[in-house]
Formats: structure tokens, C-alpha cells, sequence
């Protein structure tokens, strides 16, 4: 971990609205986009939040999803959203120490995932592609996401995986992946 950068873990419900205003506030700026809109849409989620004195500095946040390998059976998955770090902070290794404590945190969870948008962070920390084709289930029914790329983290109540076969999640509102 960064020597200065104090890093908290809480629920959603634990924050008051100025940091999740704050927290908003760093995701957008980090990803160069207004993101209000895609942040109303995430449901039940726990924050890994990394602190420069009483300044926030690098985010990731976690949901709870259902992924499915094949036809095996539903795995309760910690799905990683919003990893951001100011982006006059970027490149000190907040990033790194956050996803290193979330890993710690999602260990009880089944499997670990995300949708990369800088993937190497991710495959420095064991991070792997999902190498087969991702669905969304909706009902009875499988809708094909070929345009989608998934990063798996395996944690200790991992089963055995087969990276090759279809993996599907369960539809939500917003980015579906």
C-alpha cells in the first residue's frame, strides 16, 4: 500500500451524500464523462476508497452479480465498477493499493469480475481474460454480447473454470457488462 494513501471500505448506505458526491465527482473526471446517470443504476454497492490526507484520491466499487460459467451453477460474484484515481494522482500506484485491498475484501465471493478499460492494471494483480463467448440472461432467454471483454479474478472459493465456455450474467439497467 502507498504510505499516505489511508484506504476505507463502506457500504453505499454508510456514506454521507457530500462523498458520494465527491466520489461521483473523481469517477467522472477520471473517465472524462458525466457518469451521474450510469451511477444511478447501481444498486447495493460497497466502496474501496483511497484517501490522501482527507482528500479522496482512487475509488473502486464492487456490486453483487450472478455469473454463469456454461451450465454450471450460478456464481455469487463481486462485480468490480469505477476504478478511478484523480487524474493528477494517476501513475503512484493508488489504483493498485485499492484493487489489492478490494481483492482482500470480495475473498468470501465465488468469483471476482469486470469490464477493463485498461486492462494490463488488472493482469498485473492475476486478473485473466474470460475467453469464451458472454451472454446477458434475461429470463429463458441468452443475448449474445460479442463486443464485450470480461476480466476474471479467481479467489479462494473459486471453483474450477474453464475460461473457454460461455459465461453469462443477469440483465440490469445500464452497461450490461
Amino acid at each position: 500500500m502507498q504510505p499516505n494513501l489511508r484506504i476505507e471500505i463502506a457500504h453505499t448506505d454508510k456514506l454521507n451524500p457530500d462523498l458520494l458526491a465527491t466520489i461521483l465527482a473523481l469517477c467522472s473526471r477520471a473517465y472524462e464523462e458525466d457518469l451521474e446517470s450510469l451511477f444511478a443504476t447501481f444498486a447495493d454497492t460497497t466502496h474501496v476508497l483511497g484517501f490522501l490526507g482527507e482528500a479522496l484520491a482512487s475509488h473502486a466499487m464492487w456490486v453483487t452479480r450472478w455469473l454463469q460459467p456454461g451450465d454450471a451453477p450460478l456464481l455469487r460474484t463481486a462485480y468490480v465498477e469505477m476504478v478511478a484515481t484523480e487524474p493528477h494522482q494517476q501513475g503512484r500506484g493508488f489504483a493498485t493499493a485499492v484493487l489489492r485491498r478490494l481483492a482482500d475484501a470480495i475473498s468470501e465471493y465465488d468469483l471476482g469480475a469486470l469490464c477493463p478499460a485498461k486492462p494490463r492494471l488488472y493482469a498485473k494483480l492475476g486478473w485473466v481474460f474470460w475467453r469464451g463467448p458472454l451472454f446477458i440472461r434475461s429470463g429463458e432467454r441468452l443475448t449474445p454480447t460479442p463486443e464485450e471483454r470480461i476480466m476474471i479474478l479467481r479467489l479462494p472459493q473459486t471453483p474450477s473454470l474453464d475460461l473457454d465456455q460461455p459465461l453469462s450474467a443477469e440483465w440490469r439497467e445500464g452497461e450490461l457488462w
